[in-house]
C-alpha cells in the first residue's frame, strides 16, 4: 500500500538514459520517495486506472504528480493526458512535461489539453538539478490541490 503522506512521482520515460539523468536529479533533491518509473504510455494507463499488470493496485492511490516524456512512442503523451483529463479521478493530478526542446510543436497542444508546465531535460545537469529543486518546492510544499469532490 502506497503511504499517502510521502511523496509519489509517476515518472514516464521511455529513453533508459533520460530516466537515469532524472532520477539523478530526483535523488539529488531527496524526491525518491515512492518513484514510479513506467517506460511508456501503456504502462502508464495500466497503473494510473489499476488495470492490466497493475490490476492488484487501487485506483484510488493516485501519484501527487506526473512527470511525462513528451516524446514516446505508442501511445503518446497527448493521448495519456486526454485520458487523465477526461476522467475525474484523475483530473486534479498534476502533469509536467519533460522534453529536450521549448519549440516542441506538440507543447501548445498539451496546454491546452491540460499539462501543469514543462520541464526542460538535462542539457547542462546542474540547470536540471534546479528545476528539480523548483518542482519539489511547488508541487509539495507550495502546492494546495482543489479538493472539491472530497468536500461533496
Amino acid at each position: 500500500m502506497i503511504d499517502k503522506n510521502s511523496v509519489e512521482i509517476l515518472l514516464v520515460e521511455d529513453d533508459e538514459d533520460d530516466a537515469r539523468l532524472i532520477y539523478l536529479a530526483l535523488k539529488s533533491r531527496k524526491l525518491l520517495n515512492n518513484l514510479v518509473h513506467l517506460k511508456d504510455g501503456t504502462e502508464a494507463i495500466d497503473f494510473i486506472f489499476a488495470q492490466g499488470k497493475f490490476s492488484k493496485r487501487q485506483v484510488k492511490d493516485l501519484p501527487k504528480v506526473i512527470l511525462l516524456d513528451l516524446d514516446m512512442k505508442g501511445i503518446n503523451s497527448k493521448e495519456i493526458l486526454r485520458k487523465l483529463k477526461s476522467d475525474e479521478r484523475t483530473s486534479d493530478i498534476p502533469v509536467v512535461i519533460l522534453t529536450s526542446s521549448e519549440e516542441h510543436p506538440d507543447l501548445q497542444a498539451c496546454y491546452e489539453i491540460g499539462i501543469s508546465t514543462y520541464i526542460l531535460k538535462p542539457v547542462v545537469f546542474e540547470e536540471f538539478i534546479t528545476a528539480m529543486a523548483g518542482l519539489r518546492c511547488f508541487w509539495f510544499v507550495l502546492h494546495r490541490p482543489m479538493c472539491l469532490k472530497e468536500q461533496i
